[in-house]
């Protein structure tokens, strides 16, 4: 499908850059215009985001600390309740990049502060990023970089630095590897104690330490560069090189637009995105502006991850406000507000993509990988989930009072129209027909306030397992 009107570009620019295309977000911004909403987007600075919920909310027994689940829920309520979309679908970008795990860090506090420097540096200058993140001590700790001493260099965060975080496979050698772990030597990290105790785990945390007596500060040779570099150096280097700004745009390009872009494409947003510094805001803009994103080779034909699988319909009903405004009231997230969160979180899981829980260094796999016989079937499940129409053992459900949402046209195929606008599903004739089919024989041909949300449930659960709701 050619997208031709600004509502049809508005829509998909939502589903891809944003978390869902709502009804209530693409009337507002379709009302402004395709330039309008693509500057709000990316300018959502200038947004109160809506989300004021601090970490300290999710804090759990005695001792009030909060746990790596409790991190996970503070993070998918954002995802549901922020008005900054973009700005949380670019940390969910980064966290896959530099894919960090709770799993070795295994202190949630480092967790959380990696994923807030993610989202205070999601559309700034990549280097900047790059330069946080390598001081960051859950990465340090992640890649092993405190053991990283002159004479003994530990060489993991030098290879990652370059395989999966600039330049990709095959542009650099071990030589090069070797040569910039030395550069690294003496990146470590200290405890120590903050005076504000919002994650309420008595203010310990961690900091960057450069340790001089640690570091080799010999002469380096590196990418054909030699000098005494320490490991800004190294970073500064790396962001210079033309083969970062290709390989971060082509991956940028297939998680927003489609898998394989042509390698011209990718060369000519590179070499624009090179001349603007490497800021990642312009690097958006011009994805969003160009004429290939709304194409016919870019519509719907990106595998949903179970983040945009889980939270756009949550946040099409609503569900994120609702929970941000009774949590207010709240000493601590607790009763069926956080079941509700944990529905989604579990959701999130079940369908493939822990939280904090990368499988390795290199992230999830995208696209088609999402999509196996286990995960299809939690895809599907999540329907009556979220409609409460059936409570799963492993994950519950939402009570959602379903039935104010058909009250303008309580007719079968009024009712299945309506569920499919909320899901934003783009189904052919015969499968809407089917639809209509299901819900006369299950509502026995009318609607009530008793079975709505049975019908929704499982109206919902065929059209979560359609193979075209899949993709956004």
């Amino acid at each position: 499908m050619a997208l031709t009107s600004d509502r049809e570009k508005i829509a998909h620019l939502l589903r891809r850059f944003g978390l869902g295309a709502s009804e209530t977000e693409l009337d507002y911004y379709a009302n402004l215009g395709l330039k309008a909403t693509i500057d709000g987007l990316l300018n959502y600075e200038q947004i109160d985001e809506g989300f004021d919920v601090p970490i300290s909310k999710f804090q759990t027994g005695q001792k009030g600390r909060v746990s790596i689940n409790g991190v996970q829920g503070w993070w998918v309520l954002r995802f549901l309740a922020t008005r900054r979309p973009l700005q949380e679908k670019m940390t969910l970008f980064w966290h896959n990049h530099f894919a960090t795990s709770a799993a070795k860090v295994n202190q949630p506090v480092l967790m959380y502060q990696q994923n807030e420097l993610l989202r205070r540096n999601a559309t700034g200058k990549f280097q900047d990023l790059l330069m946080a993140v390598s001081k960051d001590p859950a990465m340090l700790l992640w890649l092993d970089n405190q053991y990283n001493v002159a004479g003994k260099a530990n060489e993991n965060f030098a290879r990652e630095v370059m395989e999966l975080f600039t330049l990709g496979i095959g542009h650099y050698s071990e030589k090069d590897i070797q040569e910039s772990a030395r550069a690294f030597t003496g990146w470590s990290f200290k405890r120590t104690t903050t005076d504000e105790d919002d994650f309420g785990n008595g203010g310990r945390t961690a900091m960057f330490l450069f340790r001089p007596r640690l570091h080799d500060d010999g002469t380096k040779l590196f990418l054909g560069n030699s000098g005494a570099f320490g490991g800004e150096d190294i970073i500064g280097l790396l962001c210079a090189n033309p083969q970062t700004a290709r390989f971060l745009t082509k991956k940028i390009w297939e998680w927003f637009a489609y898998s394989n872009p042509e390698p011209e494409l990718i060369d000519r947003f590179a070499s624009r995105w090179v001349d603007s510094g490497l800021d990642i805001k312009a690097l958006l803009r011009s994805v969003m502006e160009s004429s290939e994103f709304y194409s016919e080779k870019a519509y719907r034909h990106v595998f949903k991850n179970p983040v945009d699988f889980v939270v756009a319909p949550m946040r099409q009903l609503g569900i994120g406000a609702q929970l941000v405004a009774s949590i207010k009231a709240m000493d601590e997230v607790s009763g069926p507000t956080l079941g509700v969160i944990v529905v989604a979180q579990q959701a999130i899981k079940d369908m493939g993509m822990p939280l904090f829980f990368p499988p390795d260094v290199a992230g999830w796999d995208l696209g088609q990988a999402w999509i196996t016989s286990a995960t299809m079937v939690e895809r599907m499940s999540f329907g009556p989930a979220l409609f409460g129409d059936a409570t799963l053992a492993h994950r519950g459900k939402v009570n959602y009072d379903t039935y104010p949402l058909f009250a303008n046209n309580l007719q079968v195929d009024g009712v299945v129209a309506r569920i499919i606008s909320l899901l934003d599903a783009d189904l052919p004739e015969t499968k809407v027909r089917a639809l209509n089919h299901c819900a006369a024989e299950i509502s026995q041909g009318a609607i009530t306030q008793g079975n709505a949300n049975h019908v929704a449930g499982q109206v919902s659960r065929l059209v979560f397992g359609c193979p075209e709701y899949q993709f956004c």
